[in-house]
């Protein structure tokens, strides 16, 4: 029997020929030989490419790279499967929600405690985490001239709190990690407050901003599925009596649901505070899914670990299906879009570790808020844009920006890694 190595060798080689006859159907301009076999080989070079020992840790990337390649080429088969709209804001919710409770399975509510232990870090930390990537990115928007929803989304990306890539990189790079994922739950706990704010200021006169509508769906899209995680944490973690009375929360929170679906169906929810109303069932949603998730594991342990792997596909969805609504505008402002994304991200880099270090922490931590800071949610900024009915420009520079800071991230923190700390703190 053929071991994963001997596999993953095998598949470099056909990905290989799959790359092979796509250059030739190019040269001889022969769309039917090309289309297709490009298509297999930017399947294929994903699941391949951890035969190259150096490259292993470049698996997601390569899946992420590979997904706007496709949404670029084959735009037209990525918008709309049938009659089922790829693009649909409560697909997108649902496949956002996934990806943010995915992260939230590698969180522990015992995280929020990291403050109290290292509050000057943490404090620095969410200071850098939400000045510097909003200023940058409404100063290189404007600078560069982008169009008003696309210099949004250079905005909305730099307003979204760090990713779970974040806590990966630090890792990686031998930081502070306890501080990196008390950082990220904080500051994506922050962000249904900090992200509308910074919108409404700095990305207001790009396009319409309603700080209410945004905090809600930041709700809905990161804190409802954190906390439907968290649920399953704290069920972990407490005793029999306390687990009985988070089940008979939810089953309430389930009567509230069904009470606001038949309310819904039969008068309709009142205009003034529907909004409120719906939040409040998806909080009820929250507790519920939670006590059923933790009820699903125990008895088949092995989701929890396949929970990282699915939040990663949505995030590859997400990137395929945005890349292809925005196809034309991507051809328009592509090349300087790149630009201003490289630049946001190393600049983030940059300053988060400079102004880390000003303020007198010491390298490793540093390290830490610089990755915090350059590292953004990608898929929030996503979800909200595709709640906005803006996936293909608002959007857009989350699926620039997520490719590109898991390419620049990995490079920073193996270079990290490879450099002792000693020599760091010098710097």
């Amino acid at each position: 029997m053929l071991s994963i190595d001997q596999l993953r060798c095998g598949l470099l080689a056909v990905s290989g020929v799959f790359l092979l006859i796509a250059i030739f159907g190019v040269a001889t301009q022969a769309a039917e030989i090309w289309r297709p076999s490009i298509a297999l080989f930017l399947v294929t070079l994903p699941c391949a490419v951890g035969a190259i020992p150096k490259l292993r840790g470049f698996q997601f990337t390569c899946w992420i790279v590979s997904a706007f390649v496709l949404g670029m080429i084959f735009s037209e088969r990525f918008q709309a499967i049938g009659d089922l709209d790829l693009r649909h804001p409560w697909l997108i919710l649902g496949v956002v929600q996934l990806v943010m409770f995915g992260m939230g399975t590698q969180m522990r509510v015992a995280d929020i405690a990291g403050v109290a232990k290292a509050p000057h870090a943490v404090c620095i930390g969410l200071l850098c985490q939400f000045t510097i990537m909003p200023v940058l990115g409404i100063t290189l928007a404007k600078a560069v001239g982008l169009p008003n929803e696309i210099a949004a989304g250079v905005v909305l990306i730099g307003s979204c709190s760090s990713g779970l890539a974040s806590n990966v990189m630090v890792y990686m790079a031998k930081g502070n990690l306890p501080l990196s994922v008390t950082l990220t739950t904080i500051a994506t706990l922050l962000a249904p407050l900090v992200t509308p704010l910074w919108m409404k200021l700095l990305a207001g006169e790009f396009i319409e901003v309603s700080f209410v509508s945004m905090m809600i769906n930041i709700t809905k899209i990161v804190v409802v599925p954190i906390g439907a995680a968290f649920v399953h944490d704290v069920l972990t973690n407490v005793n029999e009596k306390a687990g009985r009375v988070i089940a008979v929360t939810a089953a309430v929170g389930l009567f509230w649901i069904l009470t606001l679906v038949a309310w819904h169906v039969r008068i309709g929810l009142p205009e003034s505070s529907s909004q409120w109303l719906v939040l409040s069932g998806f909080v009820c949603g929250a507790i519920a899914f939670g006590v059923a998730y933790h009820r699903v594991v125990i008895v088949w342990p092995g989701l929890a670990k396949a929970m990282p792997v699915l939040s990663m596909c949505g995030i590859v969805y997400f990137t395929l299906v945005t890349t292809a609504a925005g196809r034309e505008a991507l051809i328009d402002v592509g090349v300087w879009l790149l630009m201003v994304a490289v630049l946001h991200n190393l600049l983030g880099y940059c300053f988060g570790y400079g102004l880390s270090r000003a303020l007198g922490l010491d390298a490793s931590t540093a390290r830490t808020v610089a990755l915090e800071v350059g590292l953004q949610n990608g898929g929030m900024a996503s979800g909200l844009a595709g709640a906005m009915g803006k996936l293909g420009t608002v959007g857009l520079a989350a699926a620039i920006f997520s490719p590109w800071m898991n390419v620049s991230g990995s490079v920073l923190a193996n270079y990290w890694r490879a450099r002792p700390i000693a020599f760091a703190s010098e710097d």
